[in-house]
């Protein structure tokens, strides 16, 4: 009997599942053909769409721009930094002032670093700020030409240990240092370390993303407290900070890094879309 009972039950679960199954595909049917778009994947991001942006640099001249003129030109209409062996530049940045300062925004930037050392893309970024690296009694450092804040890395790829660093979250000239690496979503919260939520991707499975000795696309979204980096098309790190006197969470400037030698580090089409 109870064999009888659990294969009948079964057999009109079956009849049940087949049942709803035809009610669902009819209902399906009956739906204005627009009713799909509710499943519809998301289309990818256009990276050359501008709709909303301004273009902050021009191509041909460092208008708005201030930095080191013996570090940052103006070359076949891309802005270039060089750091050779007879010029070494240290750290050295190119900020942009010509519109103010950004908080939320959007920002576009395609970039290539060559022969090794490192960049990096600054946002809301002071300047004439003490550095905290300078040796004592040095005076050659300029403080006007100089950045704090966050910064989106981008690190040729001479060792493993900096190949790591490209795409992520660091406080540039602060105790914080890096925040999020690559590969991670971090939340940062008032009186505590930060603390890792969730991973991307295996930190050197991304790195693959990134073009060497050409040019990579670099998406950078400032939200609030919220901070996206996306290189390529692969989202590489995202940092959630919830302390509202963080350095990350005030408004600032734009700019660009080199460091290392060699290295020179090509950008064009800088597109920022600001928010607030």
């Amino acid at each position: 009997m109870g064999s009888f009972i659990n294969g009948a039950w079964v057999t009109a679960c079956i009849a049940v599942g087949v049942a709803a199954m035809a009610q669902a595909v009819t209902f399906s049917a009956q739906q204005p053909s627009g009713g799909a778009s509710r499943f519809k994947e998301p289309d990818p991001i256009d990276f050359s769409a501008h709709a909303g942006f301004i273009q902050i640099f021009d191509g041909a001249t460092l208008k708005g721009w201030d930095g080191n003129p013996a570090v940052w030109r103006v070359e076949n209409g891309v802005l270039v930094g060089e750091s050779t062996p007879e010029r070494p530049s240290g750290n050295s940045y190119i900020s942009y002032h010509g519109d103010g300062v950004s908080k939320d925004f959007d920002l576009k930037v395609e970039i290539k670093v060559e022969y090794g050392g490192g960049s990096g893309i600054q946002y809301r970024s002071q300047v004439g700020l003490p550095w905290l690296r300078a040796r004592p009694g040095d005076t050659s450092i300029n403080l006007n030409w100089m950045m704090t804040g966050p910064q989106a890395d981008f690190w040729y790829p001479v060792s493993s240990r900096q190949f790591v660093w490209t795409g992520q979250f660091y406080s540039e000239n602060t105790t914080a240092g890096i925040i999020a690496w690559r590969g991670q979503v971090v939340n940062s919260v008032p009186g505590q370390a930060p603390r890792l939520i969730g991973t991307i991707a295996d930190r050197a499975a991304l790195g693959g993303y990134t073009r060497i000795n050409d040019w990579n696309e670099y998406l950078i979204m400032a939200r609030g407290g919220t901070f996206i980096h996306v290189i390529n098309g692969q989202l590489m790190s995202v940092l959630v900070d919830d302390d509202p006197s963080s350095t990350n969470n005030k408004p600032g400037l734009i700019g660009f890094e080199i460091e290392g030698v060699p290295c020179k580090v090509s950008i064009r089409n800088i597109w920022l879309k600001k928010l607030s």
